[in-house]
């Protein structure tokens, strides 16, 4: 984050959205910086644990971020893959056409993804984590241009069976939503330490936008 706040050159004053906030680590963090950070999240039950770390510089708020939150802001963080998990593809064109509503002129946005490239060469497709004596058994694969991720675990005698599912979402694809929704791709990073993009070796996407 200290990297990544330094290359945007934010300023303090500046108003920054955490979109997809989760349960606010990156939030508050930013806050302590001198930012006025709002954080944003699908999840109530986040956001109401975040809510308890709120401060002058620091709020938080449920929100659908296909939507415009009808602010402005200075830059905009999607962060740590939270993108792509829409149902209809065409969420994924409208998130971006909201964060282009929201950004004052002149404003960055940051959304920072999984490299598929990397991750099909490397997927890891079975395996077992032992996490407080609990055994997660997580199995992945790719089909019709998505991830798939499903875990299962067992917690006092009761089974639980969750599946996630990601789409596989390149800088061609980015590109063509940052052109139909008015925004412009400027940098891209291999990893969080700003390193150079480079499709079939970095670890991660990370795409600015102006």
């Amino acid at each position: 984050m200290s990297k990544l706040t330094k290359y945007l050159k934010i300023t303090k004053g500046v108003r920054v959205l955490d979109l997809a906030c989760g349960r606010g680590r990156h939030s508050i963090y930013l806050s302590t910086l001198g930012y006025k950070v709002t954080g944003a999240d699908l999840s109530e039950n986040s956001i109401a644990y975040a809510k308890k770390f709120e401060n002058k510089n620091l709020t938080f708020m449920v929100h659908d971020m296909t939507q415009p939150t009808g602010k402005d802001f200075d830059t905009i963080l999607n962060l740590f893959t939270s993108f792509g998990y829409f149902e209809k593809e065409e969420d994924n064109l409208n998130t971006l056409k909201s964060i282009k509503k929201d950004l004052k002129p002149g404003g960055r946005a940051v959304i920072d993804f999984m490299n598929v490239h990397f991750v099909s060469k490397g997927l890891v497709r079975e395996e077992v984590k032992v996490v407080d004596k609990i055994e997660f058994h997580i199995k992945r694969w790719i089909k019709n241009g998505f991830l798939y991720k499903n875990i299962r675990f067992k917690i006092e005698d009761e089974n639980y069976d969750f599946t996630e599912t990601v789409k596989m979402i390149t800088l061609e694809h980015f590109q063509k939503y940052a052109t139909k929704s008015g925004l412009e791709i400027i940098d891209t990073f291999g990893n969080y330490n700003l390193d150079r993009f480079y499709e079939k070796c970095s670890e991660r996407l990370i795409v600015i936008f102006k």
